[in-house]
């Protein structure tokens, strides 16, 4: 792998969706060695940015250059179930010329495969140990892992092949806490051209620069994303106080223009009652007329050249401050009593062997959190009434929704609305509509197709359906809810929740964010469902 020259650069991009949707637009970039961060809102293109470095996509015009070898992890990984592990790794074939030639096989062949690659194998098994997957066989299927270590075996895959430039795209998804903490620790490590597009803000506490993509453009923050934050902040504050200047600039020249329409006013009534008068010649009357008045309208112009000057000063200055709403709506009908009990699992035995004892009263805030396989989904899922336990009795004793990980409770072919509707079927259009806008779905958004929205979109739909439903839920569970979503849009999760006021079940790996929404109890799935300490 070679530093010295390594780079990314894009020169006046564009790129568009095959129905015309509009990605990036004369766009331009420029990356050297050093881990980068990249963020912005859900849409914005950092996703599609990352397949047009890899040359997964072409752009319509422009040009992408890379100098050295590209990696790139997607976000969305769809991989063969029955794929052998090497395979996935990439060493198949190395491997089966090296098992070849051990075997005695003289065919050149074989040591053309195998190169300078005589210790795959020994290296295959020191990264996967790195990365906590030491026990993986590598003649086993990718049917026989879990999701977390699925990612963790394509991450394997590209740091084998040393790519000069590695693009990461959400890695996080899907991993529990070890194999977060591993993977962060890979990240800190690389030497080369790094890009990682997260939201998980303790990976992005290991990188270099962030680049803020928004609008079409980049923008550099040197730096973690605590330096990021506390940046952007400062120039918030500027920007706001700007628009308190340039607002008060518009009263003012607003004021001013009123003040001289009524002078000019006044001198025209005084005009004309001279006039009517007749104390000068017609000639020098008509003359002093047509002075006033050009006068009179050059003052006019004057005033309202300045108030459009400041019109046009409080559109910048506004345009500065970011419009990065937040969720705020009330729902007092999901408000829990504290000694009020709220789900009771009596010696429940879930699929696969795992067991649970609890009991939930009053407006808890649980955290779920375990090992990926440890069974977090299936537990939510039994309690939620989708699968049945093995043995033992779950008790809700309130209404609940469940949330899952795919975000699939909604229909796609109809509105907004019209899934809204279909779970609160005795609510008012007009209240829903009401309550949609605090979701930030506001005028003619609640009648748009939820097959056409965002991934943040299609959350922040899904939440309010669940939330709006009738009867209200006053027990609300969530599975990995900040999966995919951007930073503003967990922001905008965090404070929806703090309008939420019944008890709470979020199964989750994102530590901040748990700690962001007032958890009030640790629970680890391990076997065995277990209070844990604080994390």
């Amino acid at each position: 792998m070679s530093t010295l020259t390594t780079h990314v650069s894009c020169h006046r991009v564009t790129f568009a969706w095959p129905d015309g949707t509009p990605v990036l637009t004369d766009f331009d970039l420029a990356v050297g060695p050093g881990r980068t961060g990249l963020v912005g809102l859900n849409g914005t293109g950092k996703s599609t940015l990352l397949r047009l470095v890899a040359g997964e996509l072409s752009p319509l015009s422009g040009t992408v250059r890379v100098s050295g070898e590209v990696g790139h992890l997607p976000q969305n990984l769809a991989l063969d179930a029955a794929l052998p592990v090497d395979k996935v790794l990439g060493i198949a074939d190395t491997r089966a010329a090296l098992h070849a030639i051990e075997a005695g096989d003289p065919d050149e062949a074989h040591f053309a495969v195998v190169g300078d690659d005589w210790d795959i194998e020994e290296r295959t098994r020191a990264t996967l140990d790195e990365l906590g997957l030491a026990h993986i066989g590598l003649d086993r299927t990718v049917g026989e892992v879990s999701g977390g270590e699925t990612v963790l075996l394509c991450l394997a895959a590209l740091l084998l092949r040393r790519p000069d430039i590695l693009l990461l795209d959400e890695p996080t998804n899907n991993l529990d806490l070890d194999a977060r903490r591993r993977l962060h620790d890979a990240v800190s490590a690389w030497q080369g051209v790094l890009v990682v597009v997260s939201h998980d803000r303790e990976l992005l506490e290991h990188v270099d620069q962030v680049a803020d993509l928004r609008d079409g453009e980049v923008r550099w923050f040197g730096g973690t994303l605590s330096a990021y934050e506390e940046a952007l902040a400062v120039e918030q504050e500027a920007a706001e106080r700007m628009v308190r200047v340039a607002e008060a600039d518009v009263r003012r020249q607003r004021r001013e223009l009123i003040e001289a329409h009524d002078k000019l006013a006044g001198r025209a009534r005084m005009a004309r009652k001279a006039f009517e008068n007749k104390r000068e010649p017609k000639i020098v009357m008509n003359a002093r007329k047509r002075s006033a008045q050009e006068s009179g309208g050059k003052h006019r112009i004057l005033h309202e050249e300045r108030l459009a000057g400041a019109r046009e000063r409080l559109a910048e200055a506004e345009s500065a401050v970011r419009d990065d709403d937040e969720i705020r709506v009330d729902l007092p009908h999901t408000a829990v009593p504290p000694r009020r009990r709220v789900l009771t699992l009596d010696a429940v035995e879930l699929r696969y062997g795992a067991r649970a004892h609890l009991e939930v009263q009053g407006p808890e805030r649980i955290a779920l959190v375990g090992r990926n396989g440890a069974g977090k989904t299936t537990l939510l899922r039994t309690v939620a009434g989708e699968l049945a336990p093995v043995a033992g009795e779950v008790t809700a004793h309130v209404p609940l929704r469940y949330l899952p990980q795919r975000l699939d409770i909604l229909n796609e072919s109809r509105s907004i609305l019209d899934n809204v509707r279909e779970l609160a079927p005795g609510a008012d259009v007009q209240r829903i509509r009401a309550q949609l806008a605090r979701f930030l779905f506001r005028k003619g958004r609640p009648d748009q197709r939820v097959g056409t929205l965002s991934g943040g979109e299609r959350f922040r739909a899904s939440l309010a359906a669940l939330m709006l439903a009738e009867p209200a839920p006053q027990l609300l569970m969530l599975d990995e809810p900040t999966n995919n979503l951007d930073l503003n849009s967990v922001r905008q999760l965090t404070t929806a929740l703090e309008s939420y006021r019944g008890a709470l079940v979020v199964a989750s790996h994102d530590v901040p964010f748990l700690r962001g929404i007032g958890i009030t109890r640790w629970l680890r799935l391990d076997g065995e469902l277990a209070d844990e300490e604080p994390l």
